[in-house]
């Protein structure tokens, strides 16, 4: 399975992931995440397709984490599954269909 096939999987299955990306900001970062998306971003405006992130263990607190394909370079399903309705407060627009109830 590819990465991209492995991000999928975890969404459908509602799974955290453990991430290991190339940052220009920070280095090599490795995080635990819940993953969100695969799309467009709203920041920035460039319309290139990222994998979107809710990142729960960055040493600057909880926050979205969007990284270009390139720069993800290990994706590691977790046992441990999430609720979407923990994480997800505003109304969604999803690029990648799933079955997550009210937040689909």
């Amino acid at each position: 399975m590819s990465l991209h096939d492995d991000f999928l999987k975890a969404i459908h299955e509602k799974k955290f992931v453990l991430i290991t990306a190339d940052t220009n900001e920070k280095g090599i970062i490795h995080r635990i995440c819940v993953p969100f998306d695969y799309g467009p971003g709203s920041l920035p405006r460039d319309g290139l397709d990222r994998y979107h992130f809710w990142d729960l263990n960055s040493p600057d607190g909880p926050h979205n984490l969007s990284i270009l394909p390139s720069q993800l370079l290990d994706l590691k399903i977790q046992n441990e599954t999430f609720d979407p309705q923990d994480y997800v407060h505003w109304t969604t627009n999803w690029h990648v269909p799933r079955d997550w109830g009210i937040h689909s």
